[in-house]
């Protein structure tokens, strides 16, 4: 590529990040201020300054920790959709594909159909079952991939797709076992939701989430050299062994956060990215911050769609995502096909 081609490419990049940057606080203004009780979005600087009265409460108490939570939940899922894509060099890889959302699914799972009855716990141990399932999900995987050459991808990546069904099965099965009230529970956390998100909930994920942020943000440099396969990147000084240690357990952590945080929310670990890189393009020094800035206003909007669209009622947020997210996967798909026939 000449130095022009370089610097408008770059100058591209600039301009996608600055728009979403400009895009986040957008949405979480309007995700503040609409719902069942509106606020009007540009009133809410001059409430927060008085700091009292219903608008106030309604503010502080249930929409800022829904909003931020559903920004953090869909960063994560995004920056984890990115990192995997990369790692396993198929742009059609998301999240749940290698378990740990199915994992920690399962975790949350065995909590609501054989411990009945927590209570007040509740509230902390359902998201501990789900984040300790997609924790031990991942050690499985990466035990069943481990080989004396080292981590071998593809193993891994069939694995995931085996623990997937096997979730499946087992999830069946507790929801077979479940009463009519547990049933409604699982129903609606494997639908995904960001209504149960508290400050108290938010402050207890939260180093968790800084940590698979440190994690994921600085693999930008080590999948650009990826991308042009691993020996190429192992002669460029890549540590391949690290950098799929930290890849995975990066993006076991951000998903199982964000599962444990809200069910499961599918599609915007797969969706963000592209999305990204059809503004700008593939470098993942880019790709990366785009993916986690435009994750989290896509989370954002869709819960507020779903408080909106069927008001005072509320759709489940997974099943917005789901229904925006599913012809948009089957678009790659088919564009995948044009290029396989064209190669």
């Amino acid at each position: 590529m000449s130095g022009l081609g370089v610097a408008l490419r770059a100058r591209a990049y600039r301009l996608a990040l600055l728009g979403l940057a400009l895009l986040l606080p957008l949405a979480l203004l309007l995700g503040a201020g609409l719902g069942a009780y509106p606020i009007p979005p540009l009133a809410i600087p001059g409430i927060l300054y008085r700091g009292e009265g219903l608008e106030y409460q309604v503010l502080t108490a249930l929409r800022f920790p829904r909003v931020l939570g559903a920004a953090l939940v869909g960063g994560l899922l995004a920056l984890a959709g990115a990192v995997l894509q990369g790692f396993f060099r198929n742009p059609l890889v998301d999240p749940g594909l290698i378990g740990v959302s199915s994992g920690a699914a399962l975790g949350a799972a065995l909590f609501i159909v054989l411990v009945p009855g927590a209570g007040n716990l509740e509230v902390y141990a359902l998201p501990l079952f789900a984040f300790l399932g997609g924790l031990l999900a991942t050690l499985l995987l990466w035990r069943i991939a481990q080989t004396p050459l080292g981590v071998q991808v593809s193993v891994l990546l069939l694995s995931g797709i085996a623990l997937n069904a096997l979730v499946g099965g087992g999830i069946g099965i507790l929801t077979f076992l479940a009463s009519e009230q547990e049933l409604r529970s699982l129903t609606f956390w494997t639908l995904g939701g960001f209504s149960g998100l508290t400050w108290r909930l938010l402050l207890a994920a939260l180093p968790l989430a800084l940590l698979a942020l440190y994690l994921l943000f600085p693999l930008a440099r080590g999948l650009n050299a990826l991308a042009l396969g691993e020996r190429e990147a192992f002669h460029l000084g890549v540590g391949l062994e690290g950098l799929k240690r930290r890849a995975v357990a990066g993006a076991a952590l951000g998903v199982g956060v964000s599962v444990a945080l809200a069910g499961g929310i599918g599609f915007i670990g797969l969706v963000a990215p592209h999305l990204f890189r059809l503004l700008a393009g593939p470098d993942h020094r880019y790709l990366l911050p785009g993916a986690f800035l435009l994750g989290a206003s896509l989370a954002v909007l869709a819960d507020l769609l779903a408080r909106t669209l069927a008001a005072p009622a509320e759709m489940p947020v997974g099943v917005i995502t789901a229904l925006l997210g599913g012809p948009f996967f089957l678009y790659l798909v088919l564009r995948y096909k044009r290029e396989v026939y064209r190669a």
